[in-house]
């Protein structure tokens, strides 16, 4: 088994509804210090309120770090900029003003990871952007995403990397006169706690660790896999993995998003077919719009965090995920999986999908192409 910290506390927040409510208490109790990072941090009636209490704990004198993707953010005026830079607040892009439509690696490394530290001792990780729930594609709402509160050891491996990171950008951004101390405080273990492990991806010492943590508890899978994920266009290693383990007799079940925001996310369905024959369960949420990043096996074992299953975020994006060594944490996280597909899950049958979903067939294989040609000319 891979390595976990034990002794840690962890809750699960469904949507935005709790996970915000969550981080603006945390945000008012602050002492020193906030950091955030995010893909996309939206000027709606959330991202209002995140960004007064930033104000509000910077005016106190709390440090706070704002780290935001150039590409996901892009939507904030020049004036929400200057407003959030005048309020003391430290604000960065991450790639700043690079087209992902350029077929170069760097234009399609983002920072996806949606991360939350306060003071050092709490974390928030998950798929949790900076956004209302009802600003979503298609008007359907509120979206489904799912993130986590932790406390304990494993926080100090968030603050090390979060740290890290923001002096890195800093660095390439000639910033250096805010760059924050590392934080080297030890946390103690919480009696009977959780065991956690943080494992993140980026383009150098860790390129394929959440993969390979994915892969490591799918091919040690003896009788469920329960996988709720966005964005999923697996790679073969993956797609081999979760196929070999349905022919282990591992009931294998995937949710996956109904609602197409973005046309290559058609690629999904390229799978189907392949995937059905083969005895995997398929539903498409299509009740709202789904965000969610997250995964169950064996009753014992889960993850919640920022990465897709995808080439993009396996290859290519910062990603932060958390990994759990928990039957009570997973027996919760399955039961909320679980109703969201009986709430707003359509299974995908066989039988249908060979005769009834012609247009569609033809859209995911034309997405799933576009995706490996632009995958190709970036050399990934």
């Amino acid at each position: 088994m891979p390595y976990y910290i034990k002794g840690n506390k962890i809750e699960l927040l469904k949507n935005g509804k709790d996970y915000f409510a969550a981080v603006i208490q945390s945000i008012k109790k602050a002492r020193k210090s906030i950091f955030i990072e995010a893909y996309i941090f939206s000027h709606d009636v959330t991202g209002k309120k995140i960004l007064t209490e930033l104000k509000e704990a910077s005016q106190k004198g709390i440090k706070v770090y704002l780290l935001l993707d150039g590409f996901g953010s892009r939507d904030l005026s020049q004036k929400v900029i200057n407003e959030i830079k005048s309020s003391k607040i430290h604000f960065l892009f991450y790639h700043p003003k690079i087209s992902p439509y350029q077929m170069k690696r760097i234009s399609l490394r983002r920072l996806h990871r949606k991360m939350i530290l306060i003071d050092h001792e709490i974390a928030y990780i998950g798929g949790i952007n900076i956004i209302d729930d009802m600003h979503v594609p298609n008007g359907k709402g509120p979206r489904i995403d799912y993130a986590a509160q932790l406390k304990g050891p494993v926080v100090h491996l968030i603050s090390l990397s979060m740290v890290k990171l923001w002096k890195r950008v800093s660095w390439s951004h000639l910033e250096k006169s805010f760059t924050p101390k590392n934080f080297q405080k030890q946390l103690a273990e919480y009696p009977n706690g959780t065991k956690l492990n943080f494992i993140e991806r980026d383009n150098f010492r860790h390129r394929q660790d959440i993969e390979k943590a994915y892969l490591h508890a799918i091919e040690n899978a003896q009788d469920e896999i329960l996988i709720a994920n966005a964005y999923f266009i697996p790679g073969k290693r993956f797609e081999r993995a979760l196929i070999a383990a349905a022919h282990r007799g591992v009931s294998v079940t995937l949710l996956l998003k109904g609602e197409i925001d973005y046309f290559l996310s058609n690629a999904t369905r390229a799978f189907y077919g392949k995937f059905l024959k083969e005895g995997i369960t398929i539903f498409e949420y299509t009740k709202s719009f789904m965000h969610s990043k997250v995964a169950v096996i064996d009753g014992t074992w889960s993850t919640i965090g920022s990465s897709n299953i995808d080439p993009f975020s396996l290859l290519l994006a910062r990603e932060a995920n958390i990994f759990i060594w928990d039957k009570s944490f997973a027996s919760q996280l399955k039961k909320n999986i679980e109703e969201d597909i009986q709430l707003g899950g359509t299974e995908i049958l066989l039988k249908d999908w060979d005769k009834s979903h012609l247009i569609k067939r033809i859209k995911s294989r034309i997405a799933y192409f576009i995706i490996r040609i632009s995958l190709g000319i970036a050399n990934i």
